[in-house]
């Protein structure tokens, strides 16, 4: 039997060299950046390994690809940003991240988008350019040209209501993200559809929409606790915001989950709350890494397997929810509180 030969990848030779990525891509492209004793290093293991590049790949090649999101200060985005650079070292490519007001064109075989649509500034200029895209769970509708990655943002927001229903919830609080991204509206419609399913009225009073950010789940968890016959249980559309309301229970005198159950969404670090948060888990790293896949792809020619690919969501159950039993108790201390 023939054995198997694993396939020789610029990182094969970069790690065998000593250098970077980039540095093998530059001398492949024949840059004149690279000292003489590194290019001679270089080109010696691509002789000793037999290195052939693949048949599709130009060469006028950058060997990089743009990773770009609205900022920087985006923990979710860093989980994707593990799965991108993870699938492009395995194919030997290099990563640049950038935050979308700082994009300059340069030289980029391709590029991920975190939440753009490729219909801003930034898809322009990159068209303008003949830059193959990706957007990972773009904002609004993503341009025709451009495949996208995201969840089952639908049924996760569904899942975490019913769960809650099925724990006898029947005053389910809800903080949406912004109104005007498609994530935030389609976990706002699983949560109405599962209402409807269990023949649950919607109360519009017990819908509030924050931006994703603690301060936001403080505040709007606030406005819901304070509220004449406040919920028994609080779904946040992301985890930065349920922690928010927890802040706004715990200023309350409320527990967490003996007065109130709180669930939120992504799972970044939701175990390492006290008490550990459920949430609706996105699987942020294989969306990295898909995206990075698909890009690929396009970079060398092939198309897209689908326009839109939906990895699927899963509820992860913790110690922040339970029956609401102990919620009398919270209602009937609302009640005796000083007007």
């Amino acid at each position: 039997m023939t054995p198997v030969t694993k396939r020789v990848t610029i990182a094969t030779i970069a790690q065998a060299a000593g250098v970077s990525v980039p540095t093998v891509s530059r001398v492949l492209n024949n840059h004149g950046d690279i000292s003489r004793e590194t290019r001679e290093r270089v080109e010696r293991l691509l002789r000793e390994y037999d290195y052939r590049p693949r048949a599709s790949r130009r060469p006028d090649r950058s060997g990089m690809i743009d990773f770009i999101l609205p900022d920087l200060d985006c923990p979710w985005a860093m989980q994707l940003l593990r799965g991108v650079e993870h699938t492009a070292r395995e194919e030997g490519v290099g990563v640049t991240v950038s935050a979308a007001a700082a994009v300059r064109p340069r030289r980029t075989d391709g590029a991920v988008l975190v939440t753009m649509s490729g219909r801003d500034r930034v898809g322009a200029e990159l068209r303008r350019l003949a830059v193959p895209m990706v957007s990972i769970d773009p904002g609004d509708e993503a341009a025709a040209d451009v495949p996208t990655i995201g969840v089952t943002n639908w049924s996760g927001g569904r899942t975490a209501t019913e769960h809650l229903i099925g724990l006898g919830h029947r005053r389910i609080g809800m903080i949406g993200g912004p109104k005007g991204l498609l994530c935030s509206r389609a976990r706002l419609d699983g949560h109405r559809a599962a209402l409807e399913d269990a023949g649950l009225p919607l109360d519009p009073g017990l819908l509030e929409v924050g931006d994703f950010s603690f301060e936001s789940g403080v505040a709007a968890g606030g406005r819901l606790l304070d509220r004449p016959g406040p919920p028994t249980a609080i779904f946040a559309a992301n985890d930065q915001m349920a922690l928010g309301v927890y802040a706004a229970a715990w200023s309350r005198g409320l527990r967490v989950p003996e007065d109130l159950s709180v669930v939120g969404f992504d799972d970044l670090d939701a175990h390492r709350a006290t008490p550990p948060l459920t949430t609706v888990r996105q699987p942020l790293v294989e969306m990295g890494r898909l995206a990075t896949r698909t890009l690929l792809g396009l970079i060398r020619g092939e198309p897209a397997v689908a326009a839109r690919a939906e990895l699927v969501t899963e509820l992860i159950v913790r110690a922040s929810i339970a029956a609401p039993g102990s919620a009398r108790g919270h209602q009937g201390w609302r009640e005796q509180a000083p007007a």
